[in-house]
């Protein structure tokens, strides 16, 4: 009987100790998940930023497998006052833009809409007896990869007269592509890179006539609703006469000067397939983290395929002197995006830097390893890219690699 005690006191022991090792088991994976869940905290990383680099505010993410890994915010929204930016906050992405555009040029190719030899004549064969002979021969992936032998030297006049024109964005774009149509290229297609503002304007040109609709509509419909950016918008990140988001600064003798939202808080809305969109910090993450999955990670926009072809490169830059903030000396460029060699990484990285002088957004990118980050601010200049240069590499050496 002692021994018949001792099996049923063993067998009891048994159960309840299988019985702990469950609830034990599930305390520490549900511990696990709610750690996942929570991206570390870049609040105290960026605070420093502020001061050292002259930054009325900024904010960063970084996004691996898909998922947001870190993320934080600093400063005010508007010089001056005591506003703190939270991490839902919009910032302006400038440039940034172009890969959305890209990406739509890619989705109206794979439903046959466009080729990516498709060229300006093929899309508005009513202007080709009014176009220059090489201008009529102009591609869209000249167009998007700065390589179409159009720069921007008349984009200032272009710009000015586009004011006086009548119409929804889609009728005052197509006003530029005519207006540009009759003009000899600035140097022979294909024969070097010269960035462009105009050449995305008139790629966003030909994606609205195949689709009847403007690029603000398509982008909405086609790439924000379904990747779920609730906060990405286009023109000034905030609403005029509040400080309901980061306002963009200038630096006048030293000092930030806050812009207002408004006519001179931005670039022109007809340059919006070139940069004219704002997102908070999270959204552009959730945006580099769908890129950075190579189009294997849903929702499927387009193909892997197109994916890849937006992210091969297609024209060196060549070694550039005296470029503007944020934009790499060297490297090659695909269909909105840079390729560039960071000296701090193991890999090229795909990136994209974004101003409207008032604001500057980098992305970057390691789509092999599933990997990326996003740093906004909202003031431009050379503090502005000084910063960027700064934690990048912190940020990578930080998140890159698993520990």
């Amino acid at each position: 009987m002692p021994f018949a005690r001792f099996v049923v006191s063993s067998s009891e022991n048994t159960i309840a100790l299988r019985a702990l090792r469950k609830v034990l088991l599930l305390t520490v994976l549900t511990f696990a998940s709610m750690c996942a869940s929570e991206p570390q905290s870049l609040d105290q990383k960026l605070e420093p930023y502020l001061n050292q680099f002259n930054l009325p505010a900024m904010a960063a993410a970084v996004v691996k497998g898909g998922a947001v890994v870190a993320s934080g915010k600093a400063g005010t929204r508007c010089a001056g006052a005591n506003v703190p930016v939270t991490i839902d906050d919009r910032f302006h992405i400038g440039s940034d833009s172009k890969a959305f555009t890209a990406l739509l040029a890619g989705q109206f190719v794979e439903a046959g809409k466009l080729r990516w030899n498709s060229t300006t004549a093929d899309v508005f064969p009513e202007l080709k007896s009014k176009m220059d002979p090489e201008f009529a021969k102009v591609t869209l992936e000249q167009l998007l990869s700065h390589s179409s032998g159009l720069t921007d030297a008349a984009l200032g006049d272009l710009i000015t007269g586009s004011f006086q024109q009548e119409g929804n964005m889609d009728e005052v774009r197509y006003w530029m592509v005519k207006e540009t149509a009759s003009k000899k290229l600035d140097h022979p297609r294909g024969s070097k890179f010269s960035y462009c503002n105009l050449c995305y304007t008139v790629a966003g040109a030909m994606e609205e006539r195949v689709s009847r609709k403007t690029w603000e509509e398509l982008i909405e419909e086609r790439v924000v609703e379904p990747l779920g950016l609730k906060t990405a918008g286009f023109g000034p990140q905030a609403t005029l006469g509040t400080v309901d988001a980061p306002f963009g600064h200038t630096i006048i003798g030293g000092k930030l000067k806050p812009m207002l939202p408004g006519p001179n808080g931005d670039n022109p809305l007809i340059l919006g397939p070139a940069g004219t969109m704002h997102m908070s910090v999270l959204d552009f993450a959730k945006w580099i983290a769908w890129n950075a999955a190579e189009g294997k990670r849903g929702p499927a926009l387009v193909s892997p395929a197109t994916v890849k072809k937006l992210h091969t490169a297609v024209i060196s830059t060549g070694v550039r002197e005296n470029v503007p903030p944020g934009t790499p000396k060297t490297g090659s460029y695909a269909l909105g995006w840079g390729i560039v060699k960071e000296e701090w990484a193991t890999a090229p990285v795909i990136t994209h830097t974004g101003s409207n002088n008032m604001n500057l957004a980098l992305a970057m990118l390691w789509p092999g390893s599933d990997f990326g980050f996003v740093i906004m601010t909202n003031v431009g200049g050379n503090g502005a890219d000084a910063a960027f240069r700064k934690l990048a590499p912190e940020l990578y050496k930080q998140f890159a690699k698993p520990k």
